[in-house]
């Protein structure tokens, strides 16, 4: 976290450990006008966010709105967390977002489990049939558990049981029912036809 002005450390003792040097509003102020023509750019769709950044990163990393953007940067940052840490619905409401992305993810790599759910190919085409494919059986996943869990709910006796929190806690994102690999069914009465095969092979 970054300190609002010089010489106001003593104002904010039980931050001290996290504060560092004070944020340079006067770079901010100098650079206000080439900023908002990045901004205005980047918002109008005239130039590429990467096009942008490689102009500063390849040219000169001093660049003075460079450093302005990253000061502005640095000042949201503290802002952010001055208000995380002192209002505790903004940090439920964090926490709640979290697990909902946490769990998304291990969705992801519970059904993304081929190749260790890695894009092993270099290749643009088959990167983007890995991802659509992945997009896919999210799709196809949270449909049809959405279908189950409305039938669930038809029943008037679940109707009865569910409060307000409950209906809070529903989410499509889950798969412990769900058996990646296929089924297989062996009757342990039947023997298999391993001779047969030998003697097509033969």
């Amino acid at each position: 976290m970054y300190l609002p002005e010089t010489g106001c450390s003593d104002d904010y003792a039980n931050l001290k450990e996290i504060l560092t040097r004070p944020i340079n509003w006067e770079l901010i102020r100098q650079q206000y006008d080439e900023m908002v023509k990045f901004a205005t750019a980047l918002r109008l769709g005239t130039a590429q966010a990467e096009a942008i950044l490689r102009r500063f990163t390849r040219s000169n990393l001093q660049h003075p709105t460079y450093q302005a953007l990253a000061e502005l940067g640095k000042a949201l940052k503290t802002s952010f967390l001055s208000n995380y840490l002192h209002e505790e619905s903004v940090r439920r409401e964090i926490h709640e977002g979290l697990n909902v992305v946490e769990n998304w993810n291990s969705a992801n790599e519970f059904v993304f489990y081929g190749d260790g759910g890695e894009l092993s190919s270099n290749r643009l085409e088959d990167q983007e049939i890995s991802v659509l494919s992945l997009h896919l059986l999210q799709l196809c996943m949270v449909y049809v558990n959405t279908l189950m869990i409305q039938k669930v709910l038809e029943d008037p006796v679940w109707q009865d049981r569910m409060q307000v929190v409950d209906y809070r806690a529903l989410s499509p994102l889950i798969y412990a029912h769900i058996n990646p690999y296929g089924r297989f069914d062996l009757d342990m009465n039947k023997r298999l036809p391993i001779d047969d095969d030998f003697k097509m092979a033969g």
